[in-house]
């Protein structure tokens, strides 16, 4: 064994291997808090002695004004108020209990910075009163792709606690505890956030807005009216909004409820951020008034703007910074991308929440553009997203920096059989090809059986290996490698490009036309792409009535009464899976087609699971609706992050409370590049049926044609928590199992 270490140390030295350790990038040391510094979602954790602290699912946290409104956090029968507990930012909750367990979540950290298709592990110092297991979640969202779940084990004492995730898309991201209906006291010190890191070559940042008073220089050129410190006056004050023309030169606008009004007088613009002095030097402020506007839209009632000179495109890397301050405290405002115009909308999610005091603060981070984000000028701060009193919002010392990258064309090269890896950093640039009118360039070298490769990912920046992975080229198909074959090609991110055989290969893109062309120069024997055809059996799922719908109760107690008569059903009393034939790795994108019918219509929603019955998370392809008459169902699936290791799709049967019975024939589940079909293509060990109260079973062709031994016979109960997730066995609270709410003590 000893031998072997040594060879492989040898190999990493000669094929010159970068160095790659985990990097701390977050932490989060709640002694530095007086209360809790996050979003409120329902639940706030308590602080004592420094120490963030859940007193468990036996207490839910409200507002007076909510406890006495007609919302869900309304006081319910048998509950009374045990204290009060104030956040970081002043908002005062009342602690209450009596209506128990309540299912509760908490941010345990925000604002993480992540690269895409990142790797991180998260270490915390945490414990609990009874030893529990919790999930938590790392993401920016609720959406597909927005999240990815991990699980923390907390023992009695204090100790350091470490789980990870993988496949994280590169926006600033929250971790979310999920302790669920645990009654335990969980108690939480810190946490830390590590980022699995390779050496890279160093980052160059071209700055586009200083906050030194200093003129920003592009290609040599000085832009001096374009500066974040406020000592300049702004070059023309009057500027407009949507002067697209000029809005470049405004770098701070606000909004202010009811001032600057348009021509109809039904709204407001946006204008230049009002510059005066405050604690010895010029600022931007914008003087917030008092939000009334109807329900969450009172969130934008007043807003801040920082304006980037430029448009973001997919994949830039944005280093921000920027001191701020309010005349009062604010627990959290949201930031959102926008547009060139500053009221025009793109996205919700931008750096995070900004919680703001009434002493200067410094914000720096590196904002990595995601797809949904590309396009996008400027930065906007919902100021009234928790705070809807006047308050005034003061920045300063605006400055934003890109990361300067190669242009063109550039293509990385690996062999997943010999080891060979992607080198970013080196990756080749291709040469225009007058000739050909194409971009070419060839991987591997001729007579150097070592240097052949067998996958590729082509950018058009280099130079930094997130923004390389975010800024690539994907072929329309598989590679079948020909002068003949030029498939088209999309952008898309993390895109590897299999090649049908290991080589050396010519790579020629054509631009104009967006097709590219592969030609094997040497190496072994293509592999041919297997013959794909359906899977003919037909699943037929006769499905029993279910009882009416259960009531639900959502993580602040409330219920909501799903049907007149209430009852025990559930959407997955009757389920059926089509289940691959290994596990499915987040990003892998499939193509899954069928015929289907029913003998009355009906819609199924579909969840992701791992083997059938073990849940994994609530979407996978959307709805399917059934009618009488038979259709055909195509879509391309791609794995999300909460899916990952996922093995089967689930269709819930139940959605309507009538019995009913599904067909489903001709089963393709196979890769979007068609180099694999997922599943048999003949037989019916890939399809699972689970009947009002039973387990899930493999189904059996009555005819006896495609019949197997069932290898799944004996699948067990599956628990889940309100929230959907698996739990284990000895979970307490409330709990469904069989499609059946029960209450565990």
């Amino acid at each position: 064994m000893k031998k072997l270490f040594t060879l492989i140390a040898l190999l990493t030295c000669f094929m010159g291997a970068k160095a790659a350790d985990w990097v701390e990038v977050y932490k989060a040391d709640y002694s530095q808090n007086t209360g809790f510094p996050f979003y409120v979602m329902g639940y706030v954790p308590e602080w004592i002695d420094g120490v963030m602290t859940d007193f468990g699912a036996d207490y839910r946290y409200a507002t007076q004004a909510d406890l006495d409104g007609d919302g869900d956090a309304k006081w319910k029968d048998g509950e009374t108020s045990v204290g009060t507990v104030t956040t970081q930012g002043g908002t005062e909750y009342q602690k209450v209990t009596g209506a128990g367990p309540y299912w509760h979540q908490y941010f345990i950290a925000d604002g993480i910075p992540t690269t895409i298709d990142g790797r991180y592990k998260i270490k915390a110092m945490v414990k609990a009163s009874e030893a529990c297991a919790i999930t938590v979640n790392m993401g920016w969202g609720w959406g597909a792709g927005q999240q990815a779940s991990g699980s923390a084990s907390i023992g009695t004492d204090w100790a350091e606690v470490e789980w990870e995730y993988t496949g994280i898309a590169g926006t600033p991201c929250n971790l979310v505890a999920q302790p669920g209906t645990i009654t335990a006291t969980i108690e939480w010190k810190s946490v830390t956030v590590y980022e699995w890191q390779k050496e890279q070559r160093p980052v160059q940042w071209q700055e586009w807005l200083t906050s030194d008073g200093q003129p920003v220089i592009v290609d040599g050129n000085p832009i001096p009216t374009y500066m974040g410190d406020a000592e300049t006056p702004w070059p023309d004050p009057n500027i407009k909004f949507d002067d697209q023309e000029n809005n470049y030169k405004i770098c701070a606008w606000s909004k202010e409820r009811l001032r600057n009004m348009n021509e109809a007088g039904d709204g407001w613009d946006p204008f230049p951020a009002d510059i005066e002095e405050v604690d010895g030097s010029h600022v931007f402020v914008c003087h917030g008034q008092p939000a009334i506007t109807d329900g969450a839209a009172s969130a934008w009632d007043n807003q801040f703007w920082i304006q980037s000179p430029k448009a973001w495109k997919s994949g830039d890397q944005v280093k921000i910074h920027f001191r701020y301050k309010a005349s009062a405290p604010v627990s959290s405002t949201d930031t959102q991308i926008h547009y060139q115009n500053p009221s025009n909308y793109l996205i919700w999610h931008a750096i995070g929440n900004i919680a703001f005091t009434e002493e200067w603060q410094t914000f720096d981070g590196i904002m990595t553009i995601a797809d949904d984000m590309a396009g996008g000028w400027s930065i906007a701060f919902n100021l009234n997203s928790v705070v809807k009193e006047a308050v005034n919002f003061y920045f300063d010392d605006l400055s934003w920096q890109s990361m300067k990258l190669d242009e063109g064309l550039f293509v990385a090269s690996a062999n997943t059989t010999t080891g060979l890896e992607y080198d970013f950093d080196n990756a080749q640039e291709m040469v225009f090809d007058d000739a050909s009118m194409a971009y070419v360039a060839t991987v591997g070298e001729q007579g150097n059986q070592n240097s052949w490769v067998n996958e590729v990912m082509i950018s058009t920046v280099r130079g930094n290996d997130a923004a390389f992975k975010s800024s690539t080229l994907k072929p329309s198909g598989a590679i079948v490698g020909g002068e003949e074959e030029w498939p088209n090609y999309t952008e898309s991110s993390l895109a590897k490009i299999k090649l049908p055989a290991a080589g050396v290969w010519k790579i020629s893109v054509d631009t104009e036309n967006k097709q590219m062309n592969f030609i094997k120069l040497e190496g072994e024997e293509n592999h041919e792409l297997p013959v794909i055809n359906p899977n003919p059996t037909v699943v037929v799922i006769k499905a029993l009535e279910r009882d009416d719908l259960s009531d639900t109760t959502d993580q602040n107690g409330a219920v909501t009464v799903r049907e007149e008569e209430g009852g025990t059903g559930e959407a997955w009393d009757n389920q059926f899976w089509i289940v691959a034939n290994r596990t499915l790795s987040t990003g892998e994108v499939t193509i899954l087609q069928f015929k289907y019918k029913s003998s009355i219509p009906a819609t199924t929603s579909t969840q992701c699971h791992a083997d059938p019955g073990s849940y994994l998370h609530w979407s996978a392809i959307g709805n399917v609706n059934f009618t009488e008459e038979w259709q055909d169902f195509e879509t391309t699936f791609t794995v999300p992050s909460e899916a990952n290791d996922m093995k089967s799709i689930a269709f819930n049967l139940s959605e309507i409370k009538d019995a009913n019975t599904y067909e489903l024939k001709d089963f393709v589940w196979k890769l979007e590049d068609g180099t694999e079909s997922l599943i048999n293509q003949t037989g019916s060990e890939n399809f699972f049926v689970k009947i009002l109260g039973g387990n899930p079973e493999m189904f059996v062709d009555p005819d006896g044609i495609n019949s197997v031994v069932n290898t799944y016979n004996t699948v067990p109960t599956v628990t889940y928590n309100l929230a959907g997730q698996r739990v284990s066995n000895n979970y307490k609270g409330i709990v469904i199992k069989d499609g059946k709410k029960l209450v565990v003590k």
